[in-house]
């Protein structure tokens, strides 16, 4: 047993392990070969959560204190033996990517610092750059000249936009930002951020706050009509074509309804990388109707914004130079850790609507970040972002942007050369989504009515999701899964396989190997298929395997 004594304590603080140690052994195999390492330690086949659960489940903290070497081992099997390898050039089925090997050193570094970025007494240049990050993004966003960096990036009563842990929290500040401007001082009544909601609505003569974004809009927006006040049921979501783009309009006419009922519109959001199907929203005219109608631009960028990295490919989100507001998340398609998020306004001054102070830090004139963010305490990942941007540079995220939608269009082209597989959304960046669909039940659908369809797709559905929970638990490879209502089969809810091919290390064989998989999985679903056929033949559509 460990010792519990000022000596032993003193020792973990300041002696490191030795590198013949459990842990010194991972930190080297981690700088010399972190996807073998990954690959060797996380365990293919699936462990059920509720066994996972029973490793978690004492209560009490430990009285005594345990061997470095002898808590790495119980992490090295419970903990990383069952993690995700979303390094893997298989998992294909969410926006998290492999990482560049020079991030892993600097991540220790980042943590050995342990600055705090809301505050300058506890991150002094870490502050200054990440301004700069900000600044970058914000250029790279809005195409500013020279003298506007000069004279914004470093201002201590402005700011060009926040870091925040990730998009949820960015979208947050930027309809916080944008409720305090709407609501803001005026005569007796000292603004919202001090006298609340109901006296702003009553001030103003608004009966409520709307926020309108396309139906494929990210769930986080609901979160934060909660958070500040604006009610879930506000956030109105306007329908989308059969591309998966706001329709411009409804979103007219969404606009007009809202202020006939007596309501403001607080905001207009267009979603840049739609998180189901990775669709761009036609921005520069949905920028039209918010000036029209007087309200906050923001463009949700989470997923796409990256892609103004791509010159070939950034005009594709013609229009986002408009927005107030921006959302881009570094650690999907910029290829840093988790919890690299930010917001950008285009205006320097819109953050004076959140500013805030407090007498022991973030004092009125400092420089402090603290007093234009939510968060009270922040790790300095713009330094991720920073040396990101530094080592891979413009020209090398191009390539890598570029590649992902060539990749993604080869994988459309793909599934559409098989005759039992179909694609269901184009990709537009590097996502896209399709289904299995058994080559005679293909064939049939083809010139299907809106009944065979009705009575079709929960079937199909039931085999979608049959074939990704076994491909899931096989641990080979991995698609996710999502619920769409396509328009070419009369917006009947279907499920469908989602895959995000941003991974560099993902090879077209790879995803040859994927659909050869899943084909595989679908063959053992007899009772499913059985089922299937049945239904088209009660339907009267001729359908034989023989």
């Amino acid at each position: 047993m460990a010792e519990v004594n000022q000596e032993a304590l003193y020792r973990i603080f300041t002696i490191p392990e030795a590198p013949d140690s459990t842990l010194g052994k991972i930190e080297k195999h981690l700088s010399e070969n972190l996807m073998g390492f990954l690959g060797e330690h996380i365990v293919a086949r699936e462990k059920p959560l509720q066994e996972i659960e029973r490793d978690f489940e004492q209560a009490n903290i430990p009285e005594d204190p345990q061997f470095v070497s002898e808590h790495t081992e119980f992490l090295l099997n419970k903990l990383v033996a069952h993690s995700v390898h979303t390094a893997s050039p298989k998992f294909i089925g969410h926006m998290t990517s492999a990482l560049p090997y020079f991030l892993l050193p600097l991540a220790k570094l980042m943590v050995g610092l342990n600055q705090n970025l809301v505050k300058i007494e506890t991150s002094k240049a870490f502050t200054p750059l990440e301004r700069n990050v900000i600044g970058m993004l914000h250029h790279l966003v809005y195409q500013q000249d020279a003298g506007f960096y000069n004279r914004w990036m470093h201002s201590a009563q402005h700011s060009l936009g926040a870091f925040c842990s990730g998009g949820t929290v960015a979208n947050m500040t930027a309809l916080w930002v944008a409720r305090n401007r709407l609501l803001k001082p005026d005569g007796d009544f000292a603004g919202i951020a001090a006298e609340g909601l109901a006296a702003g609505l009553a001030h103003y003569g608004y009966k409520k706050l709307v926020v309108l974004v396309s139906e494929r809009g990210h769930y986080s927006l609901a979160k934060a009509a909660d958070v500040l006040g604006i009610g879930r049921r506000n956030l109105v979501s306007v329908a989308t074509d059969e591309n998966n783009r706001i329709k411009v309009d409804a979103l007219r006419q969404a606009c007009e309804k809202v202020q006939q009922e007596g309501g403001r519109v607080l905001a207009i959001i267009g979603v840049a990388g739609t998180t189901e199907t990775g669709h761009i929203d036609p921005l520069a005219e949905m920028a039209d109707i918010a000036r029209d109608y007087d309200t906050h631009f923001h463009v949700d960028a989470a997923w796409g914004g990256a892609t103004l990295l791509s010159n070939q490919h950034r005009g594709l989100l013609n229009g986002i130079e408009h927005a107030d507001s921006v959302t881009i998340d570094a650690h999907k398609q910029m290829y840093v850790p988790m919890g690299a998020g930010m917001v950008l306004f285009k205006n320097p001054s819109l953050v004076k609507a959140i500013e805030h102070h407090a007498e022991y830090i973030i004092r009125q004139g400092s420089k402090d970040l603290g007093s234009h963010s939510m968060e009270g305490s922040r790790a300095g990942m713009a330094m991720m972002v920073f040396s990101a941007m530094h080592v891979i540079g413009r020209r090398g995220y191009e390539l890598l942007i570029n590649n992902s939608i060539e990749k993604a269009r080869y994988f459309a082209d793909l599934i559409r050369a098989q005759d039992d597989f179909e694609v269901i959304t184009e990709p537009e960046l590097c996502l896209l989504t399709y289904r299995f669909v058994p080559k005679k039940v293909k064939q049939a659908l083809a010139g299907a009515n809106q009944e065979q369809v009705e009575r079709l797709t929960p079937h199909l559905n039931a085999l979608t999701r049959y074939v990704q929970k076994r491909q899931r638990e096989s641990g080979r490879s991995f698609v996710s899964r999502t619920k769409l209502t396509p328009a070419q089969y009369y917006h009947e809810p279907s499920v469908v396989f989602r895959v995000v091919l941003a991974n560099p290390l993902t090879t077209e064989a790879m995803l040859q190997e994927i659909i050869q998989e899943q084909r595989e999985i679908a063959e053992k679903a007899t009772s499913l298929r059985g089922a299937l056929h049945t239904e088209m033949r009660e339907l009267g559509m001729i359908v034989s395997d023989h």
